[in-house]
């Protein structure tokens, strides 16, 4: 991430928007990078390392969008769990995932909280069910279900880049900061999602994580 944005930086010119789409989803088995369990580090720390790195880049009312997920409704009880990130107390691929995609929505609200007083924002989002790649790590009879059902019940391509595209340029939000959309249109997160303290606790965590590995 460091090196895309450094290269990023050498055009020279201002983001108006940076979307943050990259993921991996539900891995059967543990995976550990720098220590830390894949998916949280992948979905959040990767994304976390990109966007801080562009900060300086983003035009004056520029707009970072996360996407997160409605699985973040599935994160631990507890949510983000920090005495736990290598997973030594055991690992659950859709557990682990949700938890990944509910620091995407913290972060987001976090960022938020610091552009406040500027036209810059921050917001995250559900895209909805779609049939990409990301579902590779996934069972293969369920892969396989999901393919054959993908024309009745999970949104193209386009269909669920729509929020995102939204939220990244709309004039509708301009200025609209801190928010959680699913088909381009705000939405309610779990309460973890609106927990203003875990956020802080998690940008705290994600700055050491961050220093640890770069």
């Amino acid at each position: 991430m460091k090196a895309c944005a450094a290269q990023v930086i050498a055009f020279g010119r201002p983001l108006d928007a940076i979307i943050c789409n990259a993921g991996i989803m539900a891995l059967p088995k543990l995976n550990l990078q720098h220590g830390y369990e894949l998916q949280f580090f992948t979905n959040h720390v990767g994304h976390f390392i990109l966007v801080t790195s562009l900060l300086d880049q983003l035009a004056d009312d520029g707009r970072v969008v996360m996407v997160s997920s409605a699985a973040h409704n599935g994160a631990p009880s507890a949510g983000i769990q920090f005495d736990n990130l290598d997973c030594k107390r055991g690992y659950n691929p859709w557990a682990n995932y949700g938890q990944s995609k509910l620091a995407n929505l913290l972060f987001a609200n976090q960022l938020a909280k610091r552009f406040a007083g500027t036209a810059k924002t921050a917001n995250s989002l559900h895209p909805g069910v779609i049939h990409t790649n990301l579902t590779r790590s996934m069972n293969p009879v369920a892969r396989v279900g999901l393919s054959l059902g993908a024309p009745l019940v999970l949104k193209s391509i386009p269909e669920g880049a729509a929020t995102q595209c939204y939220l990244a340029a709309h004039p509708d939000v301009a200025g609209v900061s801190g928010k959680y959309f699913a088909d381009c249109n705000e939405s309610r997160t779990s309460a973890h999602g609106r927990d203003e303290a875990m956020a802080e606790k998690l940008w705290d965590v994600s700055e050491k994580i961050v220093a640890e590995v770069t």
